[in-house]
């Protein structure tokens, strides 16, 4: 044998090494490991893990092949791999049927097992004995693989193996959204098998994601068809979510060392290089020791003081694990290949030599990596008192395979047998550095050749459709659709993608189909989805928002191309939006907002742009690869005629044919305002009981309408107050209307006694002054053909608010489901000699008329609507809500305060039984009111073109039609209130509702949906869209403008935490009731209007207005309103108001205010307003959660609001830790002001300076927080009382016995909420009467562990 090179002899040392460690272990037959010698187990992790030094070796014998048996070597070792690859690859493909379930379910009874038989690759414990869902460990599997092939070795073998790993992907791709069992198996670390969101699972399905797009699984050899694809955005939105994370592990571990492997090798997930620092550096300062690095804190696994005897741990144990956690010399494995990568030679050798001093040499001089090192039980004790002094003894496996392995790949970077890019031939590591300028292509295509000469009018030059052939347009939904036959395989079972969702970075490519180019543009573009996309303005600001996202966001090969459409619908009265005009001079001009941009035609991009072959719409299955598949072939051709042809719209209205004779009779006015609950007008946010509803309140309440039933002349039957009343009395109009039938209910909707009568007592809360119940009582007949004359009303008026208020009344009384075809008409039949004839041209007319325009229409019919009754109301109403009808007051109950005095009111409605249900019995008694033609006519009879529709014969045509026809009216009118109610009534979802609040939760933000306190929702966990849906109808009643704003606010909130996460710094939950009570309130304050007037307003913003006004919220910027045409508001902010010498807090002043009151107005309120806005955001100081742990282990717990803190919360959680942060912001939540609750987080900071400044050993027993800040209010009013401060016009007035009065009632004459002066509220935090100074002297005064010896001078600085 010729003599070897040096480095032959020492790689042939490695090989007996590897293979005496490591391939000695592997089973023959299905090549797995298993996990020790007594335990034939194998875990997906720990395999991958294993055999990486067998690939490295196999590399490095490669490069200096120099002989034969070295060739022969480096085939074996590359085949061990491939055997264990495969090996695991066939244990998974024996879930399949998994993987397809867990698509839909993401259950962590349907996930992949973690582990499988070393013997046979079959499972080895149930589904539910074990966590088995561990996304790192698919992904980690996928990204070895990945990286494996790209080194050259064969892994995958069959087309069938191939659809099951694009399988493996999808199972992966929503990482970002799914909580798991994590690295350590154990998820919540009390391991009682919660499963949370680990960032250690994102990062590594980021990471294999990014390492599967494009890749050919059968190498180089490959055609499109082994070909995996992958969804940019999906690994985008991993990658936010990471960043969003780091340092953090999950809500339970504060850190983990397992994160080494994310920012570091195998993964490399983390594209900032200052985060990659700071997470190394925080797992370096934390958890590092002596012989290696601990898990994460308070870990008790192989602690002496861990009970064996059981797999959890109780919560109060885990304080006992502080500072004796096993340390894992792995970690130090992990940081030598760290800084490997990074090219830090010293930093290598640091933790080389580290390492080598804790290693267990074996009895043949081998050095071994153990397990991990436990204090010994003897030294506990003295480990506590000082942590890191002890000597540690070996516990679990030695040597340790995962360790071992990663040990073996460091000698041989450190010896230079491997280059580190032969680890990473993806290239991965290179992901951190800085890459140049995205520079984003836009195409604007005109739907016609009349928009692009209307274009053209303003130098903006661009195709239509039908001239940028062959490349063909489409809309997004299309690739969503297209995206489904990805990797479907019938002889597996698989169905392909499930995920409908597109975004930006996928539509920004172009798409290649054999030779056939495309085109999609961006979901958000797509009108079909939602009524915020008949907003321009706003669709602007979102292109911009996303113009900027692909900046930052773009990494593939080639520029983003942006494709947008202008079609009819974008025009406004035929012209092109201003707004749409300035922003393309914009684009043209080359940079929006900072991003660097090329306007151009789509030919002119085919060179620049990304190009993705869709060839895996081949029929691949049935062995025509060339051929599409026969459904694909159907979809487009069906699609490609109808996307973006011209609908050529039907012309509506034989306007001639209208029965002119035909007059107003009632009127619904206001029936949508009554299902609003946005309540400001109280000075105490949310506390609406009965009580305040006092007298100034009177002009919102609007009485039922039982109360005004006969008052059908010219006057609404829902006149807002009763001096809206006719003079005439009500009796003239005759007898004939006076029928014995009620109201009408739907019979189909009847709830149960008990469900009506807890809906009574709630409706208590809208008290009814008794004058008007009095003065109308006594006729509460109600004709049944009021059906009748409303669908004549309904037909006559042009004004989109009136008939919405029509509609909104049927559909309260009939249900959704009603079926008004042929009403509202028959009853001129008695005037007509030939009533037939007439019959038919009416019934013509009726037909135009009154059916809007029911083309088109989308939204699903959803969950709105409900009970005929509408009686779910929520309970903080201040105005009444559309019917209590009858059969809702249970007789006799004595919850009814009008009970008493008209025992009428019970009686007279038992006849309520025979509800009208059929059509029939109503257009029955229609002739009854012929006679009443000569009423006066109501003023708005001018004729527009505006509201008809068309209809074929003999269609049943609903309520719900009628509805959709109006939403559709209205958002091309721009009515957004109007919108807002019908998309609630037709219960219209945000299409992106689901995936809005799940970007809010995986960024660690809860979501509260409803009014605080009694009606709160709290989301924790992501939920789909029905059951969100569900969700924030139950918290706002009836009321569906609200809800549907509320959905709204989500989806800018997600926008926000997209684009500009800053603005949620040190917020934990979302209140998104409190965040439109703030909105409505500071409306009514720029405006100088009352609370009723604020909430129309802002129900009224356009959606990009209302995106603003959020915007200026949440940054606390300044705004003022202006009013623009159509009477819609903008929101403008205040550039820097300090020079005017009023100080402009949130409003640029209403014009026409008087002086003096801008004058005294100058500086106040702008304390109390910053509260009031810091406590709807739920805002609180940098690091205070961790402050509060320190106050609350010195004393035995903190109550807020009724709600006790316990010390043995710190037992459990560390400062840090985000589910401690939960716990304190739910004791806080609990308190429905949201000044009253900034001053307790004030008291609470003032308790953190005394324990940080160690004055007390101990703070002692409970302490009581809102104690100290009614104590501060004592103080305050004393001094106030001294100095004759502005509190003596209320509260520091001298008491008299009205005085006491009013404080029984609780009102207080400032209106300060929870019995705290306004003027408190309203002093700035430092200062000699600032709130801290009181809050001081409030701790030194309550607290008895305070010395009190002498005078104390207290000056806080």
């Amino acid at each position: 044998m010729r003599s070897r090179s040096n480095s032959g002899v020492r790689l042939d040392y490695y090989q007996r090494i590897v293979h005496r460690l490591i391939l000695a272990h592997q089973e023959p037959v299905t090549g797995l490991f298993p996990a020790s010698n007594v335990n034939s187990h194998a875990w997906i992790r720990d395999n991958v893990y294993c055999i990486l030094a067998v690939w490295g070796l196999s590399m490095a014998y490669k490069k200096i092949a120099d002989q034969d048996e070295d060739r022969a070597k480096c085939y074996e070792l590359e085949q061990s791999c491939v055997k264990l690859m495969r090996g695991l690859l066939m244990a998974m493909m024996n879930q399949k049927d998994k993987v397809e379930k867990f698509k839909m379910t993401q259950s962590p009874y349907d996930s992949l097992h973690a582990k499988y038989s070393s013997k046979n690759g079959l499972p080895v414990v149930a589904d539910n004995e074990w966590g088995h869902l561990q996304i790192d460990a698919v992904s980690l599997y996928l990204l070895i693989l990945a990286q494996m092939t790209a080194s050259g070795l064969q892994i995958v073998f069959s087309l069938d193996e191939v659809s099951f790993i694009q399988n493996l992907v999808f199972y992966i791709e929503s990482a970002y959204s799914i909580p798991d069992y994590g690295i350590w198996e154990r998820g919540d670390k009390t391991n009682h098998g919660e499963p949370e969101l680990n960032a250690s699972s994102i990062g590594m399905a980021k990471a294999a994601l990014e390492a599967m797009n494009e890749l050919d699984l059968f190498g180089a050899r490959g055609g499109p068809a082994s070909v995996i694809h992958v969804l940019a955005d999906e690994a985008h939105k991993c990658q936010a979510v990471l960043q969003s994370m780091l340092p953090r592990e999950s809500n339970s571990k504060e850190l983990d060392s397992g994160l080494l492997c994310v920012i570091g090798f195998p993964a490399f997930a983390v594209d900032d290089a200052q985060l990659i620092h700071n997470t190394k550096d925080a797992i370096l300062s934390r958890l590092q020791g002596k012989y290696g690095c601990k898990r994460f804190l308070r870990d008790g696994y192989r602690t002496p003081k861990e009970d064996p005897s059981r797999l959890y741990y109780e919560r109060w144990e885990l304080r006992m694990f502080e500072n004796i956690e096993c340390e894992w010399p792995l970690f130090y494995c992990y940081l030598i290949l760290f800084h490997a990568f990074q090219s830090d030679k010293r930093a290598v050798e640091e933790y080389a030599s580290r390492l080598e001093k804790i290693m267990v040499r074996s009895e043949d001089g081998i050095l071994l990596v153990p397990e991990s090192y436990a204090v010994p039980q003897d030294l506990v004790g003295f480990e506590y008192q000082k942590p890191g002094s002890q000597v540690r003894e070996v516990v679990g496996r030695c040597p340790f395979l995962w360790g071992q392995s990663l040990f073996i790949l460091g000698r041989l970077l450190q010896e230079g047998f491997l280059a580190v890019g032969e680890l990473d031939p993806l290239n991965r590591r290179l992901g951190a550095q800085k890459k140049p300028d995205v520079v984003v292509q836009v195409v604007i295509i005109a739907e016609d050749n009349e928009i692009r000469d209307k274009l053209a009018e303003h130098d903006l030059h661009v195709q239509t459709i039908a001239e940028v052939a062959p490349i063909e347009v489409q809309p997004a939904r299309v690739l969503s659709h297209l995206y489904t036959y990805l990797g479907r395989n019938r002889k597996l079972g698989l169905s392909g993608r499930k995920s409908r969702d597109v975004g930006i970075l996928s539509t920004s490519k172009l798409y290649s189909l054999k030779d056939r180019i495309f085109a999609f543009t961006p979901q958000f573009a797509d009108l079909s989805r939602f009524y915020i996309a008949s907003d321009n303005e706003l669709m602007i600001d979102i292109l911009k928002g996303e113009i900027n996202f692909l900046k930052s966001a773009w990494d593939l090969l080639g520029r983003p191309l942006v494709t947008l459409v202008l079609k009819r619908i974008h025009l406004d009265q035929d012209k092109i939006p201003l707004a749409m005009i300035q922003t393309m001079r914009k684009l043209k001009s080359g940079y929006i907002n900072g991003t660097r941009v090329m306007l151009g035609s789509l030919k002119d991009f085919l060179n620049t742009s990304a190009i993705t072959d869709l060839s895996f719409l081949g029929s691949t299955e049935d062995g025509y690869p060339d051929r599409l598949h026969p459904d694909v072939q159907t979809y487009l051709d069906e699609h490609l005629l109808r996307s973006f042809s011209n609908r050529s719209t039907m012309n509506l209205r034989g306007g001639q044919l209208r029965p002119r004779t035909l007059r107003r009779r009632m009127s619904c006015k206001g029936a949508i305002k009554k299902t609003r609950s946005i309540n400001v007008d109280s000075d105490n946010l949310g506390m609406e009981g009965p009580s305040p509803l006092t007298e100034r309140r009177l002009s919102s309440i609007v009485p039922p309408p039982w109360l005004q039933a006969n008052k059908q002349s010219h006057v609404s039957v829902f006149a807002t107050t009763p001096e809206e009343g006719p003079t005439s009395s009500p009796l003239s109009l005759g007898n004939e209307l006076i029928r014995e039938n009620i109201y009408p209910v739907d019979p189909h909707h009847s709830r149960s006694a008990i469900d009506r009568r807890s809906e009574f007592v709630r409706q208590q809360e809208i008290t009814v002054p008794k004058i008007l119940i009095q003065r109308h009582r006594a006729e509460t007949n109600f004709a049944d053909t009021e059906v009748e004359e409303l669908i004549a009303m309904l037909r006559e008026t042009e004004n989109l608010e009136e008939q919405g208020d029509i509609l909104q009344y049927l559909v309260d009384t009939q249900g959704l489901d009603f079926n008004t075809a042929g009403l509202g008409f028959k009853n001129k039949s008695e005037e007509n000699a030939t009533p037939n004839a007439n019959n038919a041209e009416l019934e013509q007319a009726f037909v135009d008329d009154v059916v809007l325009e029911l083309a088109g229409g989308g939204g699903g019919a959803g969950a709105a609507g409900g009970g005929g009754d509408g009686a779910k109301k929520s309970p903080t109403i201040v105005l009444p809500t559309v019917i209590i009808d009858a059969a809702t007051i249970p007789a006799g109950t004595g919850t009814d305060p009008d009970n008493a005095a008209h025992p009428s009111s019970a009686t007279a409605n038992s006849n309520n039984s025979h509800c009208i249900g059929n059509t029939s019995n109503i257009s029955s008694s229609s002739s009854n009111i012929s006679n009443h033609n000569n009423m006066s006519p109501h003023e708005n009879n001018h004729d527009s073109s505006q509201s008809e529709g068309m209809l074929e014969e003999g269609r049943v045509v609903t309520v719900r039609d009628l509805l959709k026809g109006l939403y559709e009216k209205a958002c091309q009118q721009k009515l957004w209130g109007l919108v807002r109610h019908t998309a609630g009534m037709l219960g219209k979802r945000v299409e992106d509702l689901a995936k809005a609040v799940t970007d809010l939760l995986v960024r660690q933000k809860q979501v509260t949906v409803g009014m605080p306190p009694n009606n709160e929702h709290t989301i924790t966990a992501p939920l789909p869209e029905v059951e969100l849906r569900q969700l924030i109808h139950d918290a706002y009643g009836d009321d569906e403008s609200t809800a549907m704003l509320t959905q709204e606010l989500m989806v800018y909130l997600a926008m926000f935490i997209r684009t500009e996460p800053q603005l949620f710094h040190e917020m934990l939950r979302l209140r998104v009731g409190l965040i439109i009570q703030v909105m409505a309130k500071e409306l009514s304050r720029t405006l100088n209007c009352d609370g009723e007037a604020a909430s129309e307003h802002l129900l009224n913003l356009s959606p990009f207005e209302m995106k603003n006004l959020l915007y200026h919220i949440l940054s606390g910027k300044e705004f003022a309103v202006s009013s623009v045409a159509r009477g819609n508001l903008s929101i403008v902010s205040c550039k820097s108001s300090r020079v005017s010498k009023k100080s402009q807090i949130g409003l640029g002043d209403p014009e026409g205010e008087d002086a003096l009151i801008a004058t005294i107005d100058d500086r106040q309120g702008q304390w109390l307003r910053r509260r009031r806005l810091d406590g709807a955001l739920n805002r609180v100081p940098r690091d205070f959660y961790s402050r509060v742990w320190t106050v609350l282990e010195k004393c035995q717990g903190l109550a807020i609001e009724g709600r006790v803190l316990q010390q043995s919360l710190t037992q459990e959680m560390t400062p840090g830790e985000l589910k401690f942060a939960l716990e304190v912001e739910t004791a806080l939540n609990q308190i429905p002001q949201p000044e009253y609750r900034q001053l307790v987080v004030e008291a609470l900071m003032v308790l953190t300076l005394v324990t940080e400044h160690n004055m007390v050993p101990s703070l002692g027993g409970v302490i009581y927080v809102e104690h100290l800040v009614h104590k501060a209010n004592q103080l305050f009013l004393e001094d106030q009382r001294k100095v004759q401060g502005d509190a003596t016009l209320c509260c520091a007035k001298i008491k008299d016995g009205k005085e006491q009065q009013q404080a029984a009632s609780g009102m207080l004459l400032c209106g300060g909420a929870a019995y705290i002066c306004q003027h408190l509220y309203d002093s700035a935090p430092s200062g000699s009467y600032g709130t801290m100074t009181y809050m001081s002297r409030a701790v030194a005064l309550v607290l008895d562990c305070v010395p009190k010896h002498g005078e104390m001078e207290c000056a806080i600085s």
